[in-house]
């Protein structure tokens, strides 16, 4: 494709070109390409906005593999839905890595939301003993839509249960009617009352304090995916420590994953992503794995909207 004629897909357009059940297994292959060091992946640059009083921020996310490059950058103001416009914003630019020239680019945050969901797609997968048949989702904004729609497409029968305060109630059963139409049931809970028998729990806040206090426990996955920040927490310190603990980016993890940060949890002691799709997980110890997000999975996503653009070539 020539500089000229650079394709720019909206959210809808870029939800269109990413299937879950291959992005799962697009991430999967780039956990284990990115840990034998094929893709260069740096942390994130985070830069704030001069001025902005809100505590606006630009993320660079930079990836780059054999095949192609991809450069994500967000813009994140906190003040923007007070001026009708959305928190997060950006681009996923994609190049061909042999020449440099500008493939497509995508909408960031529907890569982002679409891979967060896939990647715990990935920990239902390898982290619970038999498929999942109740999954709880502790938060009802976008990313909780983006897993209610990955449940569907890889777990299309399981139970859905959408937590939230009580204080919340009217938002969250407004939030579970959006998906009246899925084969899933989608019901909404209170956060005090989450269901004994779930399989897994996943955690989608931007919470600074623990909203899941249970103690940890064999048979229940904790995917704990908002605080991505050190300052945020969403699992209880007990349930991190009582827990064989994984995360998707052990380098990433000591600055971002907020969880096991509060729980002064042994970094020695917390394994990689890579080495969970290479060995033995032991069901019979409660599991938590913690995700805090790199470009690599940006990268994948890409990958796969590449495969869907060939397909329709």
């Amino acid at each position: 494709m020539s500089q000229h004629a650079v394709q720019v897909f909206d959210a809808q357009q870029t939800a269109g070109l990413i299937g879950f059940a291959e992005l799962v297994r697009a991430i999967h292959d780039m956990a284990l390409e990115y840990a034998a060091g094929k893709v260069n992946c740096p942390d994130r640059q985070v830069l704030p906005v001069p001025g902005n009083q809100e505590g606006g921020v630009l993320l660079s996310m930079p990836a780059a593999a054999e095949d192609i490059l991809a450069h994500k950058l967000i813009s994140l103001l906190p003040g923007n839905p007070g001026h009708g416009l959305p928190t997060i914003q950006g681009t996923v630019t994609i190049l061909d890595s042999k020449t440099g020239s500008p493939l497509f680019v995508l909408d960031a945050p529907t890569v982002t939301a679409w891979r967060t969901a896939a990647l715990s797609m990935l920990g239902l997968e390898r982290f619970t003993p038999q498929t999942p048949e109740k999954i709880v989702l502790m938060g009802a904004g976008t990313q909780a839509a983006a897993h209610v729609q990955a449940i569907n497409a890889i777990y299309p029968q399981a139970t859905i249960y959408v937590a939230g305060r009580a204080s919340s109630a009217a938002r969250v059963k407004r939030f579970c009617e959006r998906f009246d139409s899925l084969s899933n049931p989608v019901i909404a809970v209170e956060q005090s009352n989450l269901p004994d028998d779930c399989d897994a729990v996943i955690t989608l806040t931007t919470a600074t304090e623990p909203i899941y206090h249970a103690p940890a426990q064999a048979g229940r996955l904790i995917i704990g995916v908002g605080a991505f920040q050190p300052h945020m927490c969403e699992i209880a310190p007990q349930t991190v420590m009582g827990s064989t603990c994984y995360v998707d980016d052990p380098v990433g993890a000591l600055h971002e994953a907020g969880d096991y940060i509060r729980a002064k949890k042994d970094w020695a002691e917390i394994i990689s992503l890579e080495q969970a799709l290479q060995s033995e997980v032991d069901f019979s110890r409660p599991i938590m794995f913690k995700t805090v997000g790199i470009g690599a999975w940006d990268l994948a996503a890409a990958r796969v909207a590449c495969h869907s653009l060939k397909a329709r070539a």
